[in-house]
């Protein structure tokens, strides 16, 4: 009695290999499995390398958030103190950071006087953030302490102020430089109030890697802050740091509690995450796109095989004569398309992950050949284009080529399969 023999057996892998192989002239691999092969080969290596450029960039565009700002502040709304004057400067900041930073999950709390200015140096002029801090608490700002790209000595803060890399180049100021800086809110006299005007040693140039920050932040030691804006005795926000930003949403109501009635919260998601929003719909649009590009590759998976099915007619009949089922031809069949799947897939894996781990290269090659107008980090806010690879995105463009190069394949394989052996050796 005849045995079946078991599915994907070897020689099902031989046959289909084999006609794979052969040449043009005898049946073999068509024109249009090539393009189809290549087709996949680009579609899985632009889905990787978009994956991996929009993973990269939002992880460096967070990173520079929250390396370089509070992860929340905490404020007051507006008030009547007891001089009956309006105001929301935060009076027990000291009570208020050191309650803060006792809450689980909170890893820093720095009060901060925040303000405007206008800073000058010679006939040039910028528009200036400025933001009062200890020396003890600058240091704890990954994207200004520990930048690499920092000048000057972080230790003499104290003794001048600490300025944008973006400020420095507009201004054309070096290290030892004095600048002026000029608050329209300065001292308030009968005749009104006058603008205050201060120089000040510059002893610290920093790189936080984010365009809008370097180009105007200014860092001024808090008590000299406070004398400055006018915030003598007060600050205006606590800015607050968590062990995990992503769930800054979570802190939401034990601060609110915490600071008590007025109290208002801004975090780094209120502030960007219109931008991540749609970062996020971006990313799943280019998903949808590339994968028909895909999809459209391995359709030509099913023009191929129906070519190789036609051409090998004669052999189909053959097979079936000596015994071979309509299952084991369907799977030779589908082995072929399967084949040129695979293969396609693997290779736009590895040039996907190559040009991904080399993108800075490429883009500073493309950036040469433009003239340097490829990335403009005024309009994008950081300066390079960063590339992630993620084992879940690898995974997604692997998962999606495979099993639209299966399931296209499927129905030539079918139709190879139900191939009648009379008919096709009829006229062999």
């Amino acid at each position: 009695m005849a045995t079946r023999t078991a599915p994907f057996s070897g020689f099902e892998f031989m046959i289909a290999w084999r006609y794979l192989r052969a040449r043009r002239t005898e049946g073999g691999v068509s024109v249009m499995t090539w393009i189809s092969l290549i087709g996949i080969t680009l579609g899985v290596m632009a889905l990787i390398t978009t994956l991996a450029v929009r993973a990269g960039f939002r992880a460096e565009f967070v990173d520079t958030i929250l390396g370089a700002n509070a992860h929340v502040s905490v404020s007051r709304a507006t008030y009547v103190n007891d001089q009956g004057i309006a105001t929301r400067a935060i009076a027990d900041y000291v009570a208020l950071a050191d309650s803060i930073i006792a809450l689980p999950g909170v890893t820093r709390a720095a009060p901060i006087v925040r303000g405007q200015a206008m800073v000058t140096l010679g006939d040039r002029s910028n528009v200036a953030e400025v933001l009062g801090i200890t020396l003890e608490d600058l240091k704890t700002i990954p994207r200004v302490a520990g930048s690499e790209e920092a000048l000057g000595d972080i230790d003499r803060f104290d003794s001048g102020i600490a300025i944008g890399s973006g400020i420095a180049r507009d201004l054309g100021v070096s290290l030892g430089d004095k600048v002026k800086l000029i608050s329209p809110n300065g001292v308030k006299t009968a005749f009104g109030t006058s603008p205050r005007v201060n120089a000040y040693e510059v002893v610290y140039i920093f790189t936080a890697g984010r365009y809008d920050i370097d180009r105007t932040r200014i860092y001024m030691p808090f008590e000299e802050a406070q004398s400055y804006f006018n915030r003598e005795g007060g600050a205006d926000e606590i800015e607050v740091y968590v062990i995990d930003p992503e769930a800054v949403d979570d802190f939401t109501g034990v601060l609110l509690q915490t600071g008590g009635p007025g109290t208002l919260l801004w975090s780094w998601r209120d502030a960007s995450g219109a931008f991540l929003s749609a970062l996020k719909i971006e990313d799943d649009v280019m998903f949808v796109i590339l994968s028909i590009l895909v999809l459209i590759a391995a359709m030509n998976i099913t023009s191929g095989l129906v070519m190789l099915v036609k051409n090998k007619g004669r052999d189909i009949g053959i097979l079936r004569t000596i015994g071979l089922t309509e299952g084991s031809i369907l799977r030779v069949f589908f082995l072929c398309g399967a084949f040129t799947g695979v293969l396609g897939t693997i290779a736009g894996v590895l040039l996907g992950c190559v040009i991904a781990l080399n993108i800075d290269t490429i883009m500073s090659f493309v950036n040469v050949l433009s003239g340097g107008e490829v990335w403009d980090p005024s309009i994008r806010g950081i300066y390079r284009l960063p590339a992630k690879l993620q084992a879940w995105d690898v995974g997604r463009a692997v998962g999606l080529s495979l099993i639209l190069s299966f399931i296209v394949t499927i129905f030539p394989a079918r139709r190879a399969a139900r191939m009648n052996p009379v008919e096709a050796l009829r006229y062999e």
